[in-house]
């Protein structure tokens, strides 16, 4: 006797061993033995043979029509005994009855399943609908093939220009146009990139990396809404100072100015100007919003994204030939030792006589530390006295000697092209602006901690920098308090501090208290967005030094080992892992050879040939 059962789903075959009430016991057409189910057993016979059996039951398989089937079997459940009996128009053998359940089975669609051998035919709306979605399924994956041929071939269609940016960085795999993708990816063995920048798809490399991040933190684009309402503070007193800034060529975020005047009792009068944009729209306006959300500016080679709209910057950065909006530290110090003797702050409009930029005083650099006044420079005999008191209070902080081995760069990108510039760390110029923006946090979180008033700190013990509303020390620069209060046109936690700040010096109640949700929560956003916007501006110089290979036609170049398989190339920025590097001490210069540069992967091949003078 054999059996057709049903085992998880699937109908098997078998001959019947020996039979009970409980279960019967069948070995399977592959000699394997089982109990099964009386319950599971659709079907009993004894002839034809098992291999005879599923050739003849396929064959009325085949002869059988679905939509035929389904008209004849009506609206109520059935068996498949009992439809196969109505087909033939009589008993069916054990072929046919096991022919009009496979065919049942197979066809989800126009039948559903109630119970074992048992179904229903599927009423007339619902199946229109499910044959139309088969219809749809395959009309879909014939327009994925076309497409996935046409990507292949390297053409792209153009129908799916809208989608570009989703299908390179966030495509939904719901779609059949990321499915068509996917597809010639696997066919092509390229990433969606590579294989998009193959078709013509990409406008440029370049364009792709920023599109990314854009992508991902700017998806509303970086334009801002025209009509943002600021109004710059009037009636403010006028200080009695000439002030100047120094910054490089291309800053238009210009925070911070300095003032130097002799006054009685042989006494200098030190002046550190930072710009107020936090007197011309209050937290929670629409442009307090908008700073809220970038956070910061961004800066990469060649562009940048400010925080603040322009019309907002052009009203506050310090710009020359203007009385600007400023928060003034002033600092008195001895003339002759430099030690401070008292500081206060105000709120005011700053004469500003003087845009300074670095190349127009880099002789200045050689001139600082031998004590001698350059002629010919704007406000030198000023900058002059700012270093000697700069180098008071970096010994002052413990910090007096310090040096630093690792250079900057500069980037410089005009008409696509890119200049890389290498500047020492730590030059007069950059101690005397960066000791004055030092005393000014550190005063003013000094201040607002006495008072009581919460701001937000930033904090350094065991090597670990943070972000505080408590009062801490900063260990890295030597300093019990430290508030980064000094570019508030360009971070938003300066912005948050300036507000407490103005509080303070109005006599006014400060918009936040120390547990608010508004300060500890910039706290969190800021850090993430700080280093993401740091993270993207180091790829993006990383991409410029491979353009810069490529456009210097660079094949051999020397470079010096950084640790082990790394090397740094001696005349850019660019760190390269080489395989082929042997076991040298860190700082041996060697020859590295450039074998391949991938801009879409930003990404460089070099093997190491020699070392220098070997």
């Amino acid at each position: 006797m054999f059996a057709l059962y049903e085992e998880n789903g699937d109908f098997k075959l078998g001959t019947i061993l020996t039979e009970a009430d409980s279960s019967l016991q069948i070995e399977s057409q592959h000699g394997k033995r089982q109990k099964v189910k009386p319950s599971n057993v659709l079907l009993r016979f004894r002839e034809p043979s098992l291999a005879e059996f599923a050739r003849l039951a396929a064959a009325v398989v085949d002869e059988l029509d679905v939509d035929f089937l389904w008209e004849a079997s009506g609206g109520h459940e059935f068996a498949f005994e009992e439809l196969a009996r109505d087909y033939f128009g009589r008993t069916p053998n054990a072929p046919e009855a096991a022919g009009i359940l496979y065919k049942l089975h197979a066809a989800p669609i126009y039948f559903h399943r109630k119970g074992k051998g048992r179904y229903r035919a599927a009423p007339q709306e619902i199946l229109k609908a499910a044959l139309a979605a088969v219809e749809k399924k395959r009309l879909q994956g014939k327009q994925i093939e076309e497409w996935a041929v046409m990507l292949a071939d390297a053409q792209f269609p153009e129908v799916w220009r809208p989608l570009l940016r989703e299908l390179l960085y966030q495509p939904d795999r719901n779609r059949i146009e990321a499915k068509a993708l996917e597809q010639a990816c696997a066919d092509t063995g390229l990433s969606p990139a590579k294989l998009l920048e193959r078709c013509g798809a990409l406008p440029s490399t370049h364009d792709y990396h920023l599109g990314r991040f854009l992508f991902e933190y700017f998806p509303r684009g970086t334009a801002f809404t025209s009509a943002l309402d600021h109004s710059p503070p009037i009636g403010l007193p006028v200080a009695q100072v000439e002030a100047f800034s120094l910054d490089d060529a291309t800053t238009t975020e210009i925070d911070d100015a300095f003032s130097v005047r002799q006054i009685d009792g042989g006494l200098i009068e030190v002046g550190i100007h930072i710009a107020a944009p936090g007197l011309g729209f209050a937290p929670d306006s629409a442009v307090d919003r908008i700073a809220w959300e970038r956070l910061s500016t961004v800066y990469i080679p060649g562009n940048k994204i400010t925080m603040l709209p322009d019309a907002v910057i052009g009203a506050f950065t310090l710009a020359q030939g203007a009385d600007r909006p400023a928060i003034s530290l002033y600092v008195q110090i001895d003339a002759k030792t430099m030690a401070i003797r008292q500081t206060y702050s105000r709120i005011e409009a700053v004469p500003v006589k003087a845009n300074l930029r670095h190349h127009e005083v880099e002789s200045l650099n050689d001139s600082l530390p031998t004590g001698s006044v350059a002629p010919n420079v704007p406000f030198a005999g000023e900058l002059q006295t700012l270093y000697v008191f700069a180098l008071t209070l970096e010994e002052g902080r413990g910090q007096a000697g310090q040096t630093f081995d690792r250079p900057e760069y500069t980037f410089n990108v005009a008409d696509d092209r890119i200049s890389i510039t290498e500047r020492k760390r730590g030059l007069p110029l950059d101690k005397l602006v960066a000791e004055m923006m030092i005393l000014a946090n550190r005063t003013w979180g000094k201040l607002l901690a006495d008072h009581d008033i919460a701001a937000i700190y930033r904090a350094q013990s065991q090597g670990k920098v943070r972000m505080t509303t408590a009062p801490a020390e900063h260990q890295g620069l030597g300093v019990g308090f430290y508030a980064w209060s000094s570019s508030p046109l360009r971070r938003y936690i300066d912005l948050l501090n300036q507000w407490q700040l103005a509080a303070l010096l109005n006599d006014t109640s400060p918009p936040f208290q120390r547990n608010s949700a508004t300060l500890l929560g910039a706290i969190r956003e800021f850090e993430v967005a700080y280093a993401a916007y740091a993270e993207f501006q180091d790829r993006m110089e990383q991409y410029w030094c491979l353009r810069w290979l490529l456009q210097e036609n660079v094949v051999q170049c020397e470079a010096s080992v950084a640790r082990e398989g790394v090397v740094k190339l001696r005349a850019i920025p660019l760190y390269v892992r080489m395989s082929s590097l042997p076991d040298l001490p860190p700082g041996t210069p060697v020859i590295v050879e450039v074998e391949s540069i991938d801009l879409v992967d930003n990404t460089v091949r070099a093997v190491y040939k020699s070392r220098v003078g070997s």
